[in-house]
């Protein structure tokens, strides 16, 4: 049971990447040199969760640190990588503590350092802490931050993989994604591809929040039917699920769906694509029909125009400018033929940058013209009305001032 045979058991669960991109992780392992030239090889772990709606990794690092240390221990013997820097969001003060405890605690015991575990092989593990910067979530910038300097997101190629930290053989993996790869280990890779449908296998942490009854991060399986995920774990819909408006099924950066297709949806990978949304971190946005869509919708704008690094043109000034149209859309101070123009200003924002924060930013606004395009006129059209009529009523006032 060596290194390949870790590899070739994770491939064989198929565990996909849970911070979002739902890369295949075994092959992605599988992307580090087998035989070193020289240069060290790292492993990265990406704890700076930072995606609005998202919970899942901060419980890990909470209430059982030692899973993720052994997961470190387990993926950097598999990649030929000798120490392991967790990258953990600044915000996470509590959650660093533990974290940087338990990993003394490992020290202690001898499951890290020199011949960690009795298994011969030397493994350091370190914590760092981010200052902040939802940008630091993507690889690369995540990489540049972790070197000291700002969090712009590199140009691929190369891959982290050849040239990664310091410029070595890199792999930056999610918390909940080296976690869980000791249980599949323990338990064998059937055990964890029994869960969910052919290619999104697996249980995983889904963090449930907005107008709920009880808002919650939970582990299920793949592939569980959204009504029930909600249902059985959350409490259900504010007001029954009749009452639900549209749901945002992976965290802020993808498509909402509207409650016809929230009845029938599969939470994975695949389902969620096919419904022009995506699985993302799993951090579901429940919305009843009390919520203003476009006041949400014009909110997330504004939170990627904050965060954009500014290193792409498309990305510093399109995210910018979706954010000052959202905020006329939202007060109905616009004209009906802008809402195409905002769905082409998506469309030239999204594919147009260097990393996917661009599309992080025009999906949602995407989303919302799909699905609720009649709401945005019928906004545009109150605001007109309301305009009218408060001219015509300074306008009587005038009169009688002047008679």
């Amino acid at each position: 049971m060596g290194r390949d045979w870790i590899i070739e058991e994770i491939k064989a669960s198929g565990l996909r990447g849970r911070g979002g991109a739902g890369f295949p992780t075994g092959l992605k392992w599988s992307f580090m040199p087998k035989v070193s030239d020289g240069r060290p090889q790292y492993l990265v772990v990406n704890a700076d969760e930072s995606e609005p709606g998202t919970c899942k990794d901060r419980e890990i690092m909470r209430k059982d640190p030692h899973k993720l240390i052994e997961g470190c221990l387990v993926a950097g013997f598999a990649m030929g990588a000798h120490a392991a820097y967790i990258y953990i969001r600044g915000e996470f003060t509590y959650e660093a503590e533990c974290l940087e405890r338990a990993v003394a605690e490992a020290y202690k015991k001898g499951m890290l350092g020199k011949n960690a575990a009795g298994s011969g092989w030397d493994m350091d593990v370190y914590v760092h802490r981010g200052a902040g910067a939802y940008i630091c979530g993507e690889e690369t910038g995540l990489i540049e931050s972790l070197e000291g300097k700002p969090g712009k997101p590199r140009l691929k190629p190369p891959f982290p993989a050849n040239v990664g930290l310091y410029g070595c053989p890199s792999t930056v993996n999610n918390v909940e994604t080296i976690a869980v790869a000791p249980t599949i280990l323990r338990r064998g890779a059937s055990w964890f591809s029994s869960f969910g449908r052919k290619g999104n296998h697996g249980t995983k942490l889904f963090c449930i929040s907005g107008h709920i009854n009880n808002p919650i991060t939970v582990e299920e399986e793949m592939s569980i039917p959204m009504k029930d995920l909600i249902e059985r774990h959350a409490g259900g819909v504010r007001g029954g699920w009749d009452n639900l408006l549209a749901v945002i099924p992976g965290g802020s950066s993808v498509p909402n769906l509207t409650k016809e297709v929230c009845d029938t949806v599969l939470m994975d990978f695949d389902a969620l694509r096919e419904v022009t949304s995506g699985l993302g971190t799993a951090g579901l946005f429940v919305f009843d029909k009390s919520a203003d869509m476009i006041k949400g919708i014009q909110r997330l704008s504004y939170f990627y125009k904050h965060e954009s690094c500014g290193q792409c043109t498309p990305c510093r000034e399109g995210t910018t400018w979706l954010w000052k149209v959202m905020k006329r859309m939202e007060l109905g101070d616009a004209k009906v033929e802008e809402i195409d123009m905002l769905e082409e200003l998506t469309r030239q924002i999204e594919g147009h940058t260097i990393c996917a924060l661009g599309d992080a930013a025009a999906w949602p606004v995407q989303g919302l013209i799909r699905n609720f395009r009649p709401q945005m006129e019928e906004r545009i059209a109150q605001y007109k009305l309301s305009q009218q009529q408060q001219q015509q009523k300074q306008g009587t006032h005038a009169d009688q001032a002047y008679n």
